[in-house]
C-alpha cells in the first residue's frame, strides 16, 4: 500500500479504547486541506459530482476519510479498494464489508470489518463540549431519564456526558442507519448506565423496523483519543437471532 499523500498525516492504527473489537480495523490520519491537491486521478479518490464545488475542506474530509478508508480495508484482507457515496451520502461499502467513517477538525478516522462478523459498525469523533454548549444541547440529546441521572451526578461531568452521548448517538446512527434504511433521532436511543468513559451499552425506546425493536440493547465504547472524543457501536451479526432483553 502507498505511503500517505503530502496533505494527509503518517496513517495511524492504534487501538484507543479499552477493550479490542475483534476482526476490526481502525485507520486515523491528521489532514491540511490547504495541502489537499484533489485534481482527478491525484489519489484514486474519486470525488462525487456532487461534491465537485464543494469547499475545501468538504472536499478535503472526504478525501482524507477516503484514504483511511482504502488503507483500512487494505489492512482487512489485502484489497485495494476505498468506499464511493450513495445518494443518501452514505458511504458506500464493498458488499461483504461494513465500516464507518469520522472526521473532525483537521482530523480523519475510518472503522471497517467483515460483514460476516458484524452487521454494522459506527464511528464518531467530536471535540469535547464547552459547558455552555453542553447545557444547551442536553435537552435535545438526552433522554429524560439520561437527564434525571446526569442531574444525579456533579455539576463538572455535564460537558464530558452530554459530549460522550452525543457522540454514541451519532455512531449508533451510521451503525443502525444501513440496516432500517430510515432517519431516527437522539431520542430513539439512551445508555443504559453512565459508568464514566470505557464500555457502555445503549438500549432502542423505538420500533425502527426490521427486526430493531424497543428495549434491543447494543454495544458501544467512549474514549478520550488525541483531545477529542472518540465513540464506537457494534453490532455483532448474530445479533438480530437474540431476543431483547
Amino acid at each position: 500500500m502507498d505511503a500517505s499523500p503530502v496533505f494527509l498525516g503518517p496513517y495511524t492504527s492504534t487501538w484507543p479504547w479499552k477493550l479490542p473489537l475483534p476482526g476490526a480495523r481502525l485507520v486515523t490520519a491528521s489532514f491540511d486541506p490547504a495541502r489537499l491537491d484533489d485534481t482527478p486521478g491525484q489519489h484514486d479518490i474519486a470525488l462525487p459530482p456532487r461534491l465537485s464545488d464543494a469547499v475545501l475542506k468538504r472536499r478535503a474530509e472526504y478525501v482524507a476519510g477516503r484514504l483511511c478508508a482504502r488503507r483500512g480495508l487494505w489492512l482487512l484482507d489485502g484489497r485495494k479498494s476505498a468506499p464511493g457515496m450513495n445518494e443518501d451520502r452514505s458511504p458506500r461499502w464493498p458488499v461483504d464489508c461494513v465500516g464507518a467513517i469520522t472526521h473532525s477538525h483537521g482530523w480523519a478516522a475510518a472503522l471497517v470489518a467483515h460483514r460476516q462478523a458484524y452487521a454494522g459498525i459506527g464511528l464518531d469523533a467530536e471535540r469535547l463540549l464547552a459547558e455552555e454548549q453542553a447545557e444547551r444541547l442536553a435537552r435535545r440529546v438526552l433522554t429524560p431519564e439520561e437527564i434525571a441521572r446526569l442531574e444525579a451526578l456533579s455539576p463538572a461531568n455535564l460537558a464530558l456526558i452530554v459530549s460522550a452521548t452525543f457522540s454514541l448517538k451519532e455512531s449508533l446512527f451510521k451503525a443502525l442507519y444501513p440496516l432500517v434504511g430510515r432517519m431516527f433521532h437522539f431520542q430513539a436511543a439512551e445508555l443504559t448506565a453512565w459508568e464514566g468513559l470505557g464500555p457502555v451499552r445503549l438500549r432502542l425506546r423505538e420500533d425502527l423496523g426490521s427486526g430493531w425493536t424497543i428495549g434491543r440493547e447494543v454495544f458501544g465504547m467512549v474514549c478520550l483519543h488525541e483531545g477529542r472524543l472518540l465513540s464506537l457501536v457494534a453490532l455483532p451479526a448474530n445479533l438480530l437471532h437474540e431476543k431483547p432483553s
